[in-house]
């Protein structure tokens, strides 16, 4: 049987850790108890006798009318509420012992511990409630907006229907434009002062502080987040039937970010005085496709509150079970009846009692069911409530037959190899130049890969909410074992192919008849990534290309977490993408038929191109940066893009070292590689990881670590510290022993390869600290239809 310790942190939302019961301490408070009762067992005995007299005394006196109206109960104990001095804080509780206990003191601990937590369960449970129903409010004004527009523009339709329009234009419902005062650069300065200022609050008031001044400075806040920023979404105003109406649509791809670009010029170039008035008669269109969007939004927005909603219900059920489980131990220890005198405090508290949270999330099933899922229930718990996917022993099964095939056959290709000495330095040129950059290729990316299936194990261990930071669906995100499962059979079709294309050579075939089955092995792969049928993880792979063409689309793009983080591994994957580039010359251009391998390097395009390779994942990462600068605003966007400049600059210096090795060229390369490296060490440790911290109580690193050892986080620093360095090699050129030099550089990508794996656990862990130090455990999707004052 699970011990409730481990079933409770398992299903406890990991963001909202901290504002559970603290289950762990208490049980080590009650342990003092027995441990005090052990020691003192001599003293306790003659300390009875003493005070027997003294004891009957006391019980004959609260027996006394004088003294029983001032208890409401007579019992072990006696929990007091208190009226706290804020409505947000509700009643708080406080507990008296009435009898005494084998250690008073310590039980005493124990009780004021276990108030503490109660108050802070209530307290976070009023704070989450509020916060939901107010969104739900919101929504459901959405809601009715959208039902209105919806029925305006099919009675625009029906109107133009009968008059004989062209029924195939896009119908739309005219309305007037209007711009705000108010400028982007002041709405983000205020937004930032209103957060430092809630920071002060929390800080002040200690953890979970809920003032009549933060509660309305963090509705300011939300609001201003939505309201705000037309950095980051095209605003529009529009009157209909009575109302003004502000529509956000947010620039998530490139046609919604030259529209508001467009419109914004056209705007000024229109009338450059009309952004200091309020309407000035110009029309506006919203149509169908706005209305999807906006209705797409909304249906977000409700899917994120049923979540949230969800999680608040879990918060109930778990905390009342620890309560329950604990004064059982309690009990038990003391051979007292506390349990049901303060269950039924429990019982009777906020966030026991309260069923607004309930009755929420009756009205968002409701509302689902019947503007998104046409009345079928079965339909909207799909989007609701998403089943997650279940585990298969079978997927188990093939991780190991195909481990044991790829071991099988690498050892049996080492050895091919070695016998036939491909890897000398005097080797056969034509295969080490054709078809080894196919299989180093693939073994930086599957090492990759598999160094991914390990961050998920870990972050799953470690309970860092991975799926929630990058925005995966529960029921398609890829598990750590699909992804093991993909590795050891890619691998396997990989080292298999290479190990028949060997043997073929082995037995005379000339290169004529076997140049051609690298290609068709990356072909096939490509072909695979792309398919269109709902075969092998389609979703993964679709989600992956939208990723991939987001990269190569940046700025256009609105970035989120995976798309930048999914840059930065393209950042550690350089040779590979330079041996993409080399094999992909090579097939295109024909030169597979005449094993004419330096053609690519001798023609100055292709030339070219492959040290633009060099450059692009950088370019792409530096464009990331300065959109969100765009959207956001913060000026360590501006300072982050600065890193990539500096990557660009010294990969620069190291390809012009490479064309004229000279002692001027050296010298700028170590220069510029030095200044880059120092600059991502500190992006890395201060700013990704969050460690560095001068005033943590752990020495050099930050006061909250998932991982239980610091040994752990000092050796990832010297590790990502050393394998920083390994541009050295681009000066010092050396070898090992009589290994070829593209063989000595595919172990170098690796290593770069094995410190991206390492980084991505930490930045994940960074992050989802952050998360949980707002107590974000849900999205907040921003909302299309807000209502503007008339003033405005």
């Amino acid at each position: 049987m699970v011990k409730f310790s481990k079933q409770f942190e398992g299903q406890l939302v990991p963001e909202w850790k901290e504002a559970f019961v603290d289950y762990w301490q208490l049980k080590k408070d009650l342990k003092k108890i027995p441990l005090l009762n052990t020691d003192n067992n001599a003293t306790n005995k003659n300390k009875n006798k003493d005070s027997s007299f003294s004891s009957t005394l006391i019980s004959s006196i609260r027996k006394l009318p004088l003294f029983g109206p001032q208890r409401r109960e007579h019992g072990v104990i006696q929990v007091h509420t208190k009226i706290a001095q804020t409505l947000s804080k509700g009643d708080l509780y406080e507990t008296e012992l009435l009898e005494q206990f084998a250690d008073t003191e310590a039980a005493a601990e124990f009780f004021a511990l276990l108030d503490l937590q109660l108050n802070k369960v209530n307290k976070f449970f009023r704070t989450k409630e509020k916060e939901f129903v107010e969104r739900g409010e919101s929504l459901k004004k959405q809601m009715e907006i959208l039902i209105e527009l919806k029925a305006a523009l099919k009675q625009h339709h029906d109107i133009g229907t009968s008059s004989g329009q062209n029924s195939k234009e896009d119908e739309s419902i005219s309305g007037t434009i209007s711009c705000d005062e108010e400028s982007t650069k002041d709405r983000t300065e205020q937004e930032q002062d209103i957060e430092n200022s809630i920071d002060e609050v929390n800080k002040n008031d200690g953890q979970l502080t809920d003032s009549p001044r933060s509660s309305e400075l963090g509705k300011s806040t939300s609001i201003k987040r939505e309201d705000s920023k037309s950095k980051s979404q095209s605003e529009r105003v529009i009157n209909c039937h009575g109302k003004s109406l502000k529509i956000h649509v947010p620039l998530t791809n490139p046609t919604r970010t030259f529209s508001a670009i467009s419109y914004l010029l056209r705007d000024d170039m229109i009338n450059q005085s009309s952004k200091k008035c309020g309407t000035d008669g110009r029309k506006l269109h919203i149509n169908r496709t706005k209305l999807k969007h906006a209705e797409k939004m909304i249906r977000g927005a409700f899917i994120e509150l049923y979540k949230g909603l969800g999680y608040l219900k879990t918060y109930r059920n778990l905390n009342m079970i620890a309560f329950v489980k604990i004064l059982k131990k309690f009990d038990k220890v003391t051979n007292k009846q506390v349990l049901p005198i303060y269950l039924r405090v429990v019982e009777s508290s906020y966030f026991n009692s309260s069923d607004k949270a309930l009755k929420l999330a009756d009205d968002v099933e409701e509302i689902f069911i019947k503007h998104f899922a046409e009345d079928d229930k079965k339909k909207a718990m799909k989007y609701l409530k998403p089943a997650q996917k279940k585990e298969s022993h079978a997927v188990t099964f093939f991780i190991g037959l195909f481990t044991g095939c790829f071991l099988a056959l690498f050892v049996g290709y080492v050895i091919m190899a070695h016998i036939t000495g491909l890897y000398r330095p005097q080797s056969d040129t034509i295969y080490m130049e054709t078809v080894y950059p196919v299989l180093s290729m693939f073994s930086l990316m599957f090492l990759h890969f598999f160094l991914y299936g390990c961050n998920i194990f870990m972050w799953r261990k470690t309970r860092v909410n991975y799926s929630f930071i990058f925005e995966l669906a529960q029921t398609k995100e890829l598990k750590y074992r699909d992804v093991f499962l993909i590795c050891t059979a890619s691998m396997s079709a990989v080292v298999g192919v290479l190990v028949l294309h060997l043997t073929l050579v082995a037995k005379g075939y000339s290169y004529n008849q076997t140049q051609a089955i690298p290609g068709l092995l990356l072909l096939v792969f490509i072909m695979l990534l792309v398919c269109p049928f709902n075969i092998i993880y389609k979703s993964s792979r679709y989600r992956f290309i939208c990723v991939i063409r987001n990269i190569i689309l940046s700025p256009l793009y609105k970035v989120v977490m995976l798309d930048f983080f999914m840059a930065d591994q393209l950042c550690s994957q350089v040779p590979m993408l330079r041996n993409l580039e080399y094999v992909a010359c090579y097939y295109i251009t024909g030169s597979y038929k005449t094993q004419d391998y330096g053609y690519c390097m001798r023609t100055k395009y292709y030339r070219d191109l492959a040290y633009a390779v060099s450059f692009l994942p950088y370019y792409w990462r530096a464009m990331q940066c300065a959109r969100r600068w765009f959207d956001e605003g913060h000026k360590s966007h501006l300072v982050n893009l600065g890193k990539y400049v500096s990557a660009m600059l010294a990969a620069g210096a190291k390809v012009a070292y490479e064309k004229e090795k000279n002692m001027g060229w050296l010298c700028l390369v170590i220069v510029m590689s030095s200044a880059a490296t120092v600059y991502q060490l500190y992006w890395d440790f201060v700013k990704d990881w969050g460690l560095l911290q001068c005033h943590s109580k752990n020495p050099w690193l930050r006061n909250e670590l998932m991982l239980h050892r610091k040994f752990y986080y000092y050796f990832s620093m010297g590790l990502n510290l050393v394998l920083r360095l390994a541009w050295l090699q681009t000066v010092l050129h050396y070898n090992f022993g009589s290994v070829d030099y593209r063989v000595t550089g595919l172990f170098l990508a690796a290593l770069e390869v094995i410190r991206r794996g390492q980084w991505n656990f930490y930045r994940l862990e960074n992050e989802h600290l952050n998360n949980a130090g707002k107590f974000r455990a849900v999205k907040t999707v921003p909302l299309p239809f807000h209502e503007v004052d008339e003033q405005d």
